[in-house]
């Protein structure tokens, strides 16, 4: 898996049971997901372990 299906996995499931009445809610609703996840950064290395790939310095 590449990290961005794991962050996308975290997002879908904080948005899975939205009732949306238009795209534009469900647009409010996924930027606001990536803005929680902008401050933990500690759910991004997780998306990044995940995959076996490294950071390198």
């Amino acid at each position: 898996m590449r990290p961005t299906g794991g962050v996308w996995s975290l997002v879908k499931r904080d948005i899975d049971n939205l009732t949306a009445a238009n795209l534009g809610d469900i647009t409010r609703a996924v930027e606001r997901r990536f803005k929680k996840l902008q401050y933990r950064p500690h759910s991004i290395d997780g998306c990044l372990g995940g995959t076996g790939l490294v950071l390198a310095a």
